[in-house]
């Protein structure tokens, strides 16, 4: 487990306290449960925005966030690395911008092929030119792709991180107009709630498991939990209405687990101060467990 304890991505505080709520919840309990040896190696240092002024503000905070992900994407292809399995723990979305970085360059080395499963009310592919707010946690995912400034893109050495058409996004309901366009010109697997709604979970995450299955050697899985709907987590910085439901985000990730295709995982955005009794943090230890293998028979 690595905590990454960043709330510069975003507007609204208290991420930056997710990791100790996930740890308060006893994730690692769940997953010694499971039957799993589990390290805790701490927190990715970052500095607060109190000690930090905003340069840009088309991307804000960024010299901060480009190092702490440079950071933490050394820890992480560390863990890989070292034959284990990295669980990140955040922390805004930015987070993602270092977690498939350091994921990435372990796959370069070893010659595999990426691919991420995004699920999230929200796409994160807008770039500096198309960003509402200069929030960098609604632009990971573009940056990843290698779109962006190269302060962001080349963390590690290298970009693109993943190739677009190995990316599938899962349960977006709020996305910008400039995110709409670079999905359809990309080619990005994209998994709206209406069409969810329409086919169902199963279907959809078949399809997501049989072309990650036959095209990537490695599959990253980034769970926001804003992804599910607000009333069963209110306590994320930026909630949509209409998300995925207790049985949908269970059934994905026990589908991705008994598939045995995951390689590494991550949660974002679980938010303290806007929660209730750390209702939220425990239920995304929850569903990290039931990504971990955790079945009710």
């Amino acid at each position: 487990m690595i905590g990454f304890p960043m709330d510069l991505g975003a507007d609204r505080r208290g991420v930056d306290m997710g990791p100790s709520a996930l740890r308060i919840a006893d994730i690692e309990g769940k997953l010694r449960e499971l039957g799993y040896e589990v390290q805790d190696i701490g927190n990715v240092d970052v500095k607060t925005k109190e000690v930090q002024t905003v340069v840009d503000p088309r991307l804000k905070y960024l010299p901060e966030i480009s190092i702490s992900c440079e950071s933490l994407g050394r820890a992480v292809k560390d863990t890989l690395d070292n034959g284990s399995f990295p669980l990140i723990l955040g922390g805004d979305h930015s987070m993602s911008i270092g977690s498939i970085a350091g994921i990435a360059s372990h796959c370069k080395e070893k010659g595999k092929r990426l691919g991420v499963v995004w699920i999230d009310a929200h796409a994160d592919m807008n770039i500096p030119d198309t960003t509402p707010s200069g929030n960098i946690h609604g632009m990971p995912l573009s940056v990843s792709m290698g779109l962006g400034v190269e302060q962001l893109t080349m963390i590690m050495g290298f970009a693109p991180k993943v190739a677009p058409e190995n990316v599938a996004v899962v349960g977006i309901r709020s996305v910008d107009p400039g995110e709409k366009q670079l999905i359809r010109d990309l080619g990005v697997h994209a998994y709206p709630m209406p069409e969810i709604d329409r086919r169902g979970m199963y279907a959809v995450m078949n399809d997501i498991i049989e072309y990650m299955s036959r095209s990537v050697d490695h599959v990253h899985v980034s769970f926001d939990l804003d992804s599910v709907d607000p009333t069963l987590a209110e306590g994320v910085g930026t909630p949509v209405p209409g998300g995925l439901t207790f049985r949908e985000i269970h059934l994905a990730m026990e589908m991705i687990a008994e598939a045995g295709i995951m390689n590494s995982l991550e949660v974002a955005e679980v938010n303290p101060i806007l929660d209730n009794k750390n209702n939220s943090a425990r239920f995304a230890a929850d569903v990290v467990a039931s990504t971990m293998g955790k079945r009710i028979l």
